[in-house]
Formats: C-alpha cells, structure tokens, sequence
C-alpha cells in the first residue's frame, strides 16, 4: 500500500497520524487508507522507540476518550 502513495501523501499521512486531533478516521476518508494501514505506514516510517510511544499515546488516549483514534 505504501508503495501506491507518493511521498507527499506518506509526509502527510505520518503527519495526520502524529496530531491528536485527527482520528484515523479523517485520515481514512482523505486518504483511502484503514486504521491497519495507517499503523503499517507509521511502523515503515517512523524510528520503532518513535513508533512505540506514539501507539502508546494512540492507546492512552483511546482509552480515556471514547472517540479518539
């Protein structure tokens, strides 16, 4: 899938994802992209420690809101 966007879409994917206040969601509907893909993308993209604390995040914050991410 990743290989399909061009770099600008990837740049703005992994920027959307990183936001707090964009669900995977909004993401989806731009981009036509899933949640899965979303987490694949940011998996390739990202250093793993970057990767790692932003699904933490992702997960905390889901767990506190009952829509978030």
């Amino acid at each position: 899938m990743a290989a399909e966007l061009s770099p600008a879409a990837l740049s703005e994917i992994v920027e959307m994802a990183l936001s707090d206040h964009i669900s995977f969601t909004q993401i989806s509907a731009q981009h036509g992209v899933t949640p899965d893909q979303i987490k694949a993308i940011m998996r390739t993209e990202l250093k793993p420690g970057s990767y790692r604390a932003w699904r933490k995040r992702v997960r905390d914050f889901g767990d506190r809101r009952e829509h978030y991410k």
